[in-house]
């Protein structure tokens, strides 16, 4: 089973296979730790001021994180957000994706989400990865990113 087998929830609460999300596009997905902190609000927030130049390069942007499909909405509606949020409480997509592992924070090991970004072909392969991301600016780097990987 590879990552595109696996099934999340979208922000409207319905259950979705990720392949069928991102057949035939070109896709960022981007994992972050936790809806409503300060860096990943700010990635979201670029995310959603870039999309209408995303979406005329024919991507999409689809964050995931494992925050419920409640709290999603209400970060979405909190800061206008205009990206789409999958809720993957299980951990199982994020961990697939290699965006799950050890973290040091005060001197203390844990294991958390690692906030990573992915850039997705329309036939599911990820072509372009990024891992431990600074969220200010990042959006703006992706984009740059996504218009060599498709020639602009």
């Amino acid at each position: 089973m590879t990552y595109l087998d696996i099934e999340v929830f979208d922000e409207n609460g319905e259950k979705v296979r990720v392949g069928d999300m991102l057949k035939g596009k070109w896709t960022v997905l981007y994992v972050y730790p936790k809806d409503n902190t300060p860096g990943c609000t700010t990635e979201a927030k670029e995310f959603t001021e870039l999309l209408p130049e995303f979406e005329k390069l024919g991507f999409q942007v689809i964050g995931v994180s494992k925050d419920s499909v409640e709290s999603h909405r209400r970060f979405k509606e909190k800061h206008g957000l205009k990206v789409k949020l999958l809720s993957d409480p299980g951990v199982e997509l994020i961990k697939a994706l290699g965006a799950w592992g050890k973290k040091k924070r005060y001197g203390r090991e844990y294991e958390g989400v690692i906030r990573s970004t992915f850039i997705v072909n329309p036939d599911g392969k990820i072509v372009w990865e990024k891992r431990n991301v600074r969220a200010k600016g990042h959006a703006e780097r992706v984009l740059k990113v996504a218009k060599e990987l498709i020639g602009e």
